[in-house]
């Protein structure tokens, strides 16, 4: 492919919020890693959306397979999108879990605890760390007009408690740092770190508990009255990728219809 194709590596790509990531930076003219864990159809039905929102003629769309919670994928990930599709201009760690079970914290066992926090936490630092180390001993010049982007789907659980889902927003929260760290690390090295909070999302990690959100959102919890939508993270990560945020690092956007205001 030509050096002037921007590419973006998306963690969790094949489906959900990954889904409507992919989708919204397809159609900005970017190729696309759309990585996945488990769910090879998925992940080539995604691909598939893509090619119908391609914008540019040489784009690509490659699904590739990494457990994000390994260092052996995570590294494999890198190696074989350089390998493909000869660089990397975006990554948005997107790959998160929820617990398999909800749990009192007096019930949280440390099976739970370290599965999410090795996908959720522990993935997005190391996974940035590789890219990092890509950007900062091989030098690419930029092709996006201000450098290069990280984005960090994180959640409002990084400052919201939930006391059946622990594990999760100590994850959360823990990425919230990892985003604060990367953005000092490279800020003088042309890359942009983000993180994005989203609040009630209509994806597969909410489908159990629809009934209880729909209650929630009747009773006003959140200010729009509506589910979080795939879209709306996707809109908000292209944005940061055309660089409409150029003077900004470090940044938290929330992305929860106004959830997290204080009112009487």
């Amino acid at each position: 492919m030509s050096d002037a194709q921007p590419v973006a590596v998306i963690t969790g790509a094949s489906r959900g919020l990954g889904r409507g990531i992919a989708l919204q930076l397809a159609g900005q003219g970017l190729s696309l890693v759309i990585n996945y864990a488990g769910n090879v159809d998925a992940a080539e039905a995604t691909v598939a959306a893509c090619k119908a929102q391609q914008t540019q003629p040489g784009q690509e769309f490659l699904p590739l397979q990494a457990n994000v919670a390994r260092q052996e994928d995570r590294l494999r990930l890198v190696e074989q999108t350089l390998a493909r599709l000869g660089r990397i201009d975006v990554l948005v760690n997107n790959a998160g879990v929820g617990p398999s079970v909800r749990a009192d914290l007096t019930d949280t066992t440390i099976e739970s605890f370290e599965q999410v926090l090795q996908v959720n936490l522990e993935g997005p630092f190391f996974l940035t760390q590789a890219v990092a180390r890509y950007w900062l001993n091989n030098r690419p010049m930029p092709i996006l007009p201000h450098g290069f982007v990280v984005v960090n789907v994180s959640s409002i659980s990084a400052n919201t408690a939930s006391l059946n889902r622990g594990e999760y927003c100590v994850s959360k929260a823990g990425l919230a740092m990892v985003t604060q760290l990367w953005a000092l690390r490279l800020a003088e090295s042309a890359v942009n770190v983000y993180e994005l909070r989203p609040g009630i999302m209509a994806t597969d990690m909410t489908a159990g508990v629809k009934d209880k959100y729909d209650r929630l959102l009747g009773d006003g919890l959140v200010p729009q009255h509506r589910w979080g939508k795939p879209e709306d993270v996707g809109k908000a990560v292209g944005m940061l990728v055309r660089g409409d945020l150029p003077y900004s690092t470090g940044e938290v956007i929330f992305l929860d219809g106004g959830m997290r205001m204080r009112r009487f």
